[in-house]
């Protein structure tokens, strides 16, 4: 078996929940680093600024710079900047992104004739105006572009909507389905990563929470593929997936207390079922 060097870690329902880390993730992320792993946070979030992921991630103990995370806010500039760096943007999604936007050059469309993009992020603080805004831009041919597909973003005591439920607002009432998503399980993200990364797909192993996103994603690349029961997914609905992952973690604190890590991270060539991959 190929040796993996590069671990690609989802963060809420992988590392954390809310403010809470999952138990070992800290020891986890240190030892692999140790060993000399590359390492890249990949949230679908965009509500906050990699600097502020960054500074969390270091309230854990977990070493963590701007340069190993990666949110759809930076993959979406820099997919614009590439093609079509004058557009004129409306955004539905929180100010921290449309600060982001503004910073790279974007102008901000002040009404639906000069809206050149809707771009579909997750706002809290979504309401009608906005929708109709972008109804009407998007009636004048407007693209739409969304930031990530997540249904729901989980929490210590559950879950809450995310950027799904203003996505599908637009849906419904334009007939029209968005044009791009930029976040995973995305192409567009996956090629960034690695770019971060440095390395192959098939170098690398997606770990997240989400069958349709980090599964997905993995999977698509031929990348190895582990699901952790931390976040969203279930076992129930894994029986009913689309998308299989390779490993089923209770949580990412089993990568190391397993005591499968050595195939792991060392490539060994033993294939038994003991020491697998994990």
């Amino acid at each position: 078996m190929e040796e993996i060097k590069g671990f690609i870690f989802d963060l809420d329902g992988t590392i954390y929940l809310g403010d809470q880390v999952i138990d070992g993730a800290d020891t986890v992320i240190n030892t692999l680093q140790q060993l000399g792993k590359k390492v890249l946070f990949l949230t679908n979030k965009t509500i906050e600024s990699r600097e502020k992921y960054a500074k969390k991630l270091q309230q854990f103990n977990i070493h963590a710079s701007v340069e190993n995370i990666l949110n759809p806010t930076v993959t979406l500039i820099n997919y614009l900047q590439e093609s079509d760096p004058t557009a004129c943007l409306y955004v539905i999604g929180e100010q921290i992104i449309k600060d982001e936007l503004s910073k790279a050059g974007f102008l901000q469309a002040q009404t639906p004739e000069e809206t050149d993009i809707v771009i579909i992020s997750w706002d809290r603080d979504f309401h009608y105006d906005h929708l109709n805004f972008a109804y009407q831009a998007v009636k004048r041919g407007a693209k739409m572009i969304a930031t990530n597909p997540d249904r729901t973003c989980p929490i210590e005591n559950g879950d809450v909507p995310d950027c799904a439920g203003m996505i599908g607002a637009l849906e419904g009432v334009s007939g029209r389905k968005i044009d791009l998503q930029i976040g995973k399980p995305s192409i567009i993200t996956l090629d960034a990563a690695l770019k971060i990364l440095e390395l192959d797909s098939h170098q690398c192993i997606m770990i997240g929470d989400r069958l349709e996103t980090d599964i997905r994603m993995g999977n698509e690349a031929d990348m190895k593929t582990a699901l952790v029961l931390t976040g969203i997914t279930t076992m129930e609905d894994l029986k009913t997936s689309d998308w299989e992952p390779e490993f089923v973690l209770s949580s990412i604190n089993e990568i190391i207390s397993s005591g499968k890590l050595g195939k792991f991270t060392l490539g060994s060539d033993n294939d038994s079922s003991e020491e697998k991959l994990l």
